[in-house]
């Protein structure tokens, strides 16, 4: 069960330092064409710095030994996010909004994991 964690947790964080940096390299245009709802450009930059950190809560805390219960917190922070984007997504189609609710299942799984593991030490 720890190495499945492990290897989503990394993916996972992988996945989030690379979707949050992306939001901060493409410009404006980039990130609103073709979206359902016109975000302002402030908001997507908060996403971004909140996908980043979570990122490195994902993998960091529990890595480390410090502060562990920082991994469940941000995997469930995340979650979050993944809400609000499979939402959007599903605006323009279910079948958009497969990917994100997809990401959100994989952070229950983690979150849950690291929750359970971090109650019984």
């Amino acid at each position: 069960m720890n190495i499945a964690l492990w290897i989503v947790q990394i993916l996972l964080g992988l996945l989030f330092m690379f979707a949050g940096s992306m939001k901060f390299i493409m410009t404006a245009e980039q990130m609103t064409e073709g979206a359902p709802v016109a975000l302002p450009i402030w908001f997507i930059h908060f996403i971004g710095i909140c996908e980043i950190l979570g990122a490195i809560g994902l993998i960091v805390p529990w890595a480390t030994g410090i502060k562990r219960g920082l991994t469940p917190l941000a995997a469930s922070l995340l979650i979050v996010i993944m809400i609000g984007a499979t939402t959007i997504s599903a605006m323009m189609g279910i079948a958009f909004a497969i990917l994100p609710f997809v990401v959100g299942l994989l952070l229950l799984f983690v979150a849950i994991g690291r929750y359970r593991a971090f109650k019984l030490k």
